[in-house]
């Protein structure tokens, strides 16, 4: 095996006269970072303040593209047929190295950062219950700072910036798969926000996803003058949530299913001639998302047949099972704990725990030591559970993720407990330590050919032996980017007052004359 990846690794292209990142650049790229100190909490804490939900990261993406584009990045918008996609590339030569993390905030979510109460800043406004307003800072800087670095070398070696658009609606990595955006890439590190430092390799043991939209067509009618002229959409939605609550009981224990309808009809007195619901599917493994899906989508055509209305569906998101690669998880990890867990002062504890007491959350500090790298064997079994669209690009091009700590332990995903500290220093040490990783990580597949050899011979001899990427997506199908146009044009006016102004003001807390920690 080693006499392979050796063989692979000669077959490149040189890209540097190096074996590995001198002391005196990992040293440059570590202090490039620290520089851009500033700037790291300035990024976090103004995309924080624009919390724009899937497909309409507008404000978002045209302030990460401005700071970009003044670091002499070149900016492609509009990919892939999404407005608020992009992509932003450096360099010429060597190997292309995609550096992504996700953007979107979610839906009602509003929440006054640095207070450990709830208190929406807009009542029923998005905000960042993910924390996504993290990672791009992250690797802005990390990119600027690795920058430096092979500009100072002359290390030959290329950037590729992309955003997560609406990965909360796991609507967008499938399609950017699809269009080419990762054709020529040779290596990929993705970050989310967490409670800990880590990586990892092989499966993750979270599932896939099939997000699909189905809507039933019926007849109106007046509802109490003549329900028999009319065919009822909403029945044919009720009995497809019906029969799939019923078919539950038989399916894996892995699986994941949940709905909303999105659209009931107008008023009680007619018949409602159409009517939605909106479905995502989980599982594990590409057949079993697939049959999953296609297990839906029978028994919605069952319900209307039942009801005597008929049924479309539109397929608005898609997401592959995650698997990281475990040469670039390694020298990732090596990394990491070369970085080490932020200094955190007594008042980011003081905050943590105000924010667990006061929501009743398990009493936990915030980690001081880096977590263990997470492998199969050290994971066990999987029963299921969350998914990540990073998953169809780790099916295309050796990826991993890296887990940087910018939140507090114990506060629930998807939930304004989660968006509390992500405008506070906890949030801007952990993204700067982040940074630090994936600037040194960048640097070692810039100068050592065979880690980029290992990473391929990794993708396509192991991770590819028994799973090939297999989306449902299909040609035909478009990104849903309509969605949240609604509630974004009623609320970003509401929004647009609170956004953060860093000429005006140090951080965002002080901007909303907010104290950290809070008194007690």
């Amino acid at each position: 095996m080693r006499a392979l990846l050796l063989g692979a690794a000669m077959a490149l292209p040189a890209v540097a006269a190096h074996a590995e990142p001198t002391e005196a650049m990992r040293t440059a790229a570590i202090s490039g970072v620290d520089a851009r100190a500033k700037l790291t909490q300035e990024m976090v804490d103004s995309v924080f303040s624009f919390a724009e939900p899937g497909f309409q990261e507008f404000k978002t993406s045209e302030y990460i593209t401005g700071i970009l584009e003044k670091n002499g990045f070149k900016i492609e918008r509009g990919v892939a047929g999404m407005p608020t996609a992009w992509t932003a590339t450096w360099g010429t030569g060597g190997p292309l190295i995609a550096l992504g993390s996700d953007i979107d905030a979610l839906l009602g979510l509003s929440q006054v950062p640095g207070d450990p109460n709830i208190k929406p800043q807009v009542a029923g406004a998005p905000g960042h219950g993910e924390g996504h307003n993290s990672g791009m800072p992250l690797i802005v800087t990390a990119a600027l700072a690795a920058k430096d670095v092979m500009v100072k070398n002359k290390l030959p070696g290329r950037l590729m910036i992309w955003p997560g658009v609406a990965e909360e609606l796991l609507a967008t990595k499938a399609f950017y798969v699809r269009d080419g955006l990762f054709k020529d890439v040779d290596a990929s590190i993705f970050t989310h926000v967490s409670r800990d430092f880590s990586t990892g390799w092989g499966p993750a043991g979270n599932n896939g996803m099939v997000s699909v939209e189905y809507t039933f067509h019926g007849k109106t009618s007046h509802a109490a003058g003549a329900p028999w002229a009319g065919r009822s959409a909403l029945d044919g939605v009720e009995l497809m949530n019906a029969a799939w609550n019923m078919r539950r009981e038989h399916l894996p224990v892995t699986q994941r299913s949940h709905y909303v309808i999105t659209d009931g009809g107008g008023q009680p007195n007619i018949v409602p001639g159409t009517a939605t619901v909106w479905y995502y599917f989980r599982e594990q493994t590409f057949d079993s998302i697939r049959n999953l899906y296609e297990l839906g989508t029978k028994i919605s055509e069952a319900a209307a047949m039942a009801t005597d209305t008929t049924v479309e569906r539109r397929l608005l998101g898609y997401a592959a099972p995650n698997y990281g690669n475990k040469p670039l998880a390694e020298a990732a990890y090596a990394n990491i704990k070369r970085v080490g867990m932020p200094q955190w002062s007594e008042a980011d504890q003081a905050f943590a725990k105000a924010l667990q007491e006061t929501n009743k959350f398990k009493i936990e500090p915030l980690a001081t030591e880096v977590a263990a790298l997470s492998t199969p064997d050290g994971r066990g079994p999987s029963m299921g559970g969350g998914s990540d669209d990073i998953g169809d690009i780790m099916w295309t091009v050796p990826t991993i993720t890296i887990r940087f700590p910018s939140n507090v332990p114990n506060a629930i995903g998807h939930n304004v407990t989660s968006a509390m500290a992500m405008a506070t220093p906890i949030a801007h040490k952990g993204a700067q330590a982040g940074a630090k990783a994936v600037a040194l990580t960048i640097l070692d597949l810039v100068t050592t050919p065979t880690l980029v050899a290992e990473a391929k011979t990794y993708f396509q001899t192991v991770q590819l032996k028994d799973q090939k990427y297999d989306p449902v997506l299909t040609k035909d199908d478009k990104p849903a980017i309509h969605l949240n146009t609604e509630i974004m044009a009623r609320m970003r006016p509401k929004m647009e007052p609170f956004y953060y102004d860093p000429k005006k003001h140090k951080t965002y807390l002080d901007q909303l004359g907010i104290a950290y920690p809070p008194a007690k």
